[in-house]
């Protein structure tokens, strides 16, 4: 058997990368203890924005998701019962994992299904996914233009200003 020594430098580290790694950690560590001290700004809370702002809705609907047994997402309006989108497999990922959201902080605190969820439009032009069970919010323009569109058509498809909320 043939045990091989090895000098000391053939296990050299360098020092650079150390350093910047160093100073990755010290500069992290910096900006984090700058925003609990107070030296810069949290970020903005929308609903705390919207009510400094004077924010007011503009349209609402209330909305409830099925997930359907071929793994369609169906959409219904809450009102009505009317069927307002459908997202068969593979399709809708925004749709669905939006909700899925919004219905695990449900399931965590025991919620059920009866309260539908809102989608409100704002006189800014902004749109939000409610929940009025958690106070859980999506703020839809966060996601682009096009993930904003798919629940701006759901709430085009029929305006109820039934149960908005500020």
């Amino acid at each position: 058997m043939i045990v091989r020594t090895y000098e000391e430098d053939e296990f050299r580290v360098h020092r650079v990368p150390l350093m910047m790694m160093g100073g990755l950690v010290v500069i992290s560590l910096a900006l984090a203890s700058s925003v609990s001290l107070g030296l810069f700004e949290r970020q903005a809370v929308a609903a705390e924005v919207r009510a400094e702002a004077g924010t007011q809705p503009v349209a609402s609907r209330a909305i409830l998701f099925y997930d359907e047994a071929d793994g369609t997402v169906r959409v219904d309006d809450a009102v009505t019962g009317e069927t307002v989108a459908s997202f068969g497999p593979g399709t809708g990922g925004f749709v669905r994992s939006t909700a899925r959201s919004l219905v695990h902080k449900r399931r965590i605190n025991q919620i059920g299904r009866a309260t539908p969820f809102e989608v409100i439009e704002w006189d800014n032009g902004a749109l939000t996914l409610y929940d009025p069970e958690t106070q859980g919010t999506v703020e839809l323009a966060y996601f682009g233009k096009d993930n904003r569109a798919v629940f701006a058509q759901m709430l085009e498809s029929g305006n109820t200003t039934e149960g908005m909320r500020k």
